[in-house]
């Protein structure tokens, strides 16, 4: 059976790969699956009302009735399908893309994002068009309702220690991107009592003033401000607000790897130990931590919905990618942008300025590449990895690591494009290329024969 859905939702370019046609049959699939009341929202993109309404269409065509949310971060939309009983929601983002992109993603009736089990089933009626078609009498209805954003950053203010935080008198900055983040952060950060200077605050989908991945290159502004205000914290969220990235108070870029461990420290120490739950592609220095503070790692494919799910098998105290995606069981099992900066909130009240926190954090070297590979020689590419490295300390969970002495490489063929990613990683950059061009110049030779 053909693909439809990828790592994160049906993405495309607007009226190129993403055209009205597409999402309207998209959502007659989407209907026709789920057979109920389907909650609907969209990031700030200039083409979200556009795939809205087709989606909601062919929705309401096989029979579903739609609940329009409006602008949302996907974790808002995720909070009010786990808390309001309807069969599952649809959310329009093509999250960190470009802003030429736009895109459909699932979410299931817990409020997590789609099993790729159930993508297959809604795969299989918009493949083979076996849409439901019900009488005039029971298509169903679109209805609005508002007031979900501010029930999901009152939640979070719920789940963090707000007293804490307000008497912390803390000052930050907060980049939105311009993206579903502006609907929701800044009133969260009010609420909080903490001060904040707003970038990019305005919904905006030509995203003018930065493009929506919060790069280190995409944020010179932020880290600029922080330093010239002397902030306490820079924050920043991407397109559709389930990441969140951080600048400390001198102003340096926070990698995602380094932020997931200074939160998992904090949720492993509160909870006595337990399980953090990290894809493979995951930095040494989160295990490094963790087990420092009496806890235990569990990796898992790479992949949020695979990450949480895992959470909820086992119970984990906390999980999370190093693309500052964080997950936080006691609210929801989904990567939430806006609880991430409120934790971190809380984390820095009561343990001090997040520069002196990341000191205890290990500095790892991290080398990334990606070499061309046609989709149909990738399981064969893949397989010769394995042979090759045989002699090696491998780990099969998603893709091939190799353990090197000092340091690993993770190669894995993205489920997107044609390509190969190897994430290599060492104690210093020298290990960290060493262990890159090793496997570089594997997959070179597979990929000439």
């Amino acid at each position: 059976m053909s693909k439809l859905f990828g790592t994160n939702g049906v993405r495309g370019v607007i009226n190129q790969d993403m055209t009205v046609e597409m999402a309207l049959d998209v959502g007659r699939a989407i209907g026709t699956f789920m057979m109920g009341k389907v909650a609907i929202a969209t990031d700030s993109r200039t083409s979200a009302d556009m795939l809205r309404s087709a989606v909601a269409a062919g929705m309401t065509s096989a029979g579903s009735s739609v609940v329009d949310l409006g602008m949302l971060p996907t974790p808002a939309l995720q909070y009010y399908v786990k808390h309001s009983g309807v069969k599952g929601g649809v959310m329009i983002t093509a999250s960190h893309n470009p802003p030429e992109y736009n895109g459909i993603k699932c979410v299931d009736h817990d409020g997590t994002e789609m099993p790729r089990v159930k993508e297959e089933g809604i795969e299989r009626i918009y493949f083979e068009r076996s849409f439901a078609l019900p009488g005039w009498r029971d298509v169903g209805s679109i209805s609005r309702l508002e007031g979900v954003g501010t029930s999901y950053a009152n939640a979070i203010r719920r789940s963090v220690d707000r007293s804490a935080i307000t008497e912390a008198n803390l000052n930050v900055v907060l980049d939105c991107a311009n993206g579903a983040g502006s609907v929701t952060s800044p009133g969260l950060l009010d609420s909080l009592g903490v001060r904040a200077v707003t970038l990019n605050g305005n919904p905006q989908g030509t995203f003018p003033g930065h493009p929506s991945e919060p790069t280190p290159e995409n944020l010179k502004d932020l880290m600029a401000v922080v330093k010239a205000t002397g902030a306490d914290l820079g924050i920043a969220h991407d397109g559709d607000a389930d990441r969140t990235i951080f600048v400390d108070d001198q102003g340096n870029y926070v990698y995602g790897d380094q932020s997931l461990t200074v939160v998992a420290s904090y949720m492993v120490q509160e909870n006595g130990g337990g399980i953090v739950v990290t894809p493979v592609s995951t930095s040494s220095c989160l295990e490094e931590v963790v087990k420092r503070h009496n806890g235990q790692v569990l990796y898992t494919k790479v992949g949020a919905p695979i990450v949480a799910r895992k959470m909820m098998e086992i119970g984990a105290v906390f999980g999370g990618e190093e693309n500052g995606g964080l997950i936080f069981p006691e609210h929801q099992h989904c990567r939430d942008a806006a609880m991430t900066m409120a934790k971190m909130l809380e984390i820095i009240a009561k343990k001090g300025p997040l520069s002196e926190l990341l000191k205890e954090v290990p500095r790892y070297s991290l080398d990334k590449r990606k070499l061309t590979c046609p989709d149909d020689k990738k399981e064969w590419v893949l397989e010769q990895v394995e042979v090759h490295f045989a002699e090696e300390k491998i780990d099969l969970t998603d893709g091939v690591k190799i353990y090197f002495e000092g340091g690993w490489s993770l190669v894995r063929p993205s489920g997107t494009e044609p390509i190969f990613r190897v994430y290599s990683e060492g104690k210093d950059a020298a290990t960290a290329k060493r262990c890159g061009d090793e496997c570089e110049k594997v997959l070179l030779d597979l990929l000439a024969e």
